[in-house]
């Protein structure tokens, strides 16, 4: 009985050519690549309160809804004459029950533009002075924090870069830090094209983001490092085939290892952030959900095509490729040779038996005595022989 797509997958027989069509898969990156560096210079990133600075009011959840809490701030603004500065942001729902808030971010306002704000909230909101709060972020803090997550991005690659010289080799080394850079680049073009809020809880899940790519990543080249080794002492195989082939068959573990890590970052996105209101998990798993599936796909049908574009490029593994299509190509000819060879035979052996088959009636076999010449019972005969017992009168 056949066997289906997914019992293929399980036993890496699907034979899915994704090493094979690398150009295809680059071209793709390169296209998504484009479209997000044009997105980081045309649209740029929403930044959050600590890189950008300002000012933030925390209101009580008695004011009745976000909007309602964003058009109160809207409003003291203008009653404290600050409007034309101000530029409110959209209020954000922060935790649940009882200690549920609104913040309501605006620009950098000295603080007696911000006291007269706050009064003029307590009272068109009727709350007391105690249940609104004001915060004031200097955009210096979230300079600093950019900063050491940039030195943290560049210790994380250092440190990568020379595990997997030493566990594999460079090319593998460099396909893998690729794979990471991509994953970086099109989560944050998602961030910045869908117009996501970029906080200190997103720059950790970055970093979050590079130890599970890597992780997938390692497990494939593993495989491609099993199904590779001694390759140029003779195989059937080129070096793009068996890394297609090790693709295969840890492409299941590749795709139920990535639904495992989603499974709960999904939680604490939709659950944590958009049922409970927990707004810093919202930015922590917003970040991990894009950056882990973008990972997985990348260490799939990036990380080891460009692997392979890599190593076909070695003279060694150039050589043995072409001796394996060579090889390919006298076993096909061989083939067709011996096909005409014996096509060749059948119309032979069909010519000559019509031809024997055809000859005339009267031509005489090979050693058969001419029509005619039969001996006939000349006197020598036994029939015309006289008998020994008679006499001639």
């Amino acid at each position: 009985m056949a066997k289906g797509l997914a019992e293929r997958l399980y036993m890496g027989e699907a034979n899915l050519n994704i090493v094979g069509r690398r150009k295809m898969w680059f071209a793709i990156a390169g296209a998504l690549v484009v479209l997000a560096i044009g997105s980081f210079l045309i649209r740029g990133f929403e930044l959050g309160i600590e890189f950008s600075g300002g000012t933030q009011f925390v209101l009580p959840a008695s004011v009745g809804s976000a909007e309602r809490a964003h058009d109160a701030v809207e409003k003291a603004v203008t009653t404290a004459g600050v409007a034309e500065k101000a530029n409110v942001g959209a209020a954000q729902q922060v935790g649940s029950g009882g200690s549920e808030t609104y913040n309501v971010r605006t620009a950098a306002l000295k603080q007696d533009e911000a006291n007269a704000v706050k009064d003029a909230l307590v009272k068109d909101l009727g709350v007391p002075a105690e249940k609104i709060s004001d915060d004031r972020v200097s955009a210096a803090w979230g300079g600093q924090v950019t900063q050491q997550a940039l030195l943290g991005l560049g210790i994380f690659l250092v440190l990568v870069l020379g595990y997997l010289v030493i566990r594999f080799e460079w090319r593998m080394a460099v396909a893998a830090v690729s794979s990471l850079l991509l994953d970086l680049v099109l989560t944050a073009g998602v961030y910045s094209l869908v117009g996501f809020e970029v906080t200190p809880s997103t720059v950790i899940g970055f970093l979050t983001i590079l130890g599970f790519s890597l992780y997938d990543v390692v497990v494939v080249f593993d495989k491609v490092q099993e199904n590779t080794r001694g390759i140029t002492a003779g195989s059937t195989r080129t070096y793009s085939e068996a890394t297609n082939l090790a693709v295969n068959q840890t492409l299941m573990r590749s795709i139920n290892t990535g639904l495992v890590a989603l499974l709960p970052v999904g939680g604490l996105l939709f659950i944590g952030a958009g049922l409970l209101g927990a707004g810093t998990l919202k930015d922590l798993g917003l970040v991990l959900f894009v950056g882990m599936g973008l990972g997985v796909l990348s260490s799939i049908v990036f990380a080891s095509p460009m692997l392979a574009a890599l190593k076909d490029q070695e003279p060694r593994i150039k050589s043995h490729n072409a001796r394996v299509l060579n090889r390919r190509a006298a076993a096909r000819s061989g083939d067709v040779a011996r096909g005409e060879r014996g096509r060749a035979a059948n119309v032979t052996a069909s010519d000559e038996v019509p031809a024997l088959a055809g000859s005339t009636p009267g031509t005489p076999r090979p050693g058969s005595r001419p029509a005619g010449k039969r001996g006939s019972n000349r006197g020598g005969g036994a029939g015309n022989r006289p008998s020994g017992g008679q006499k001639r009168r």
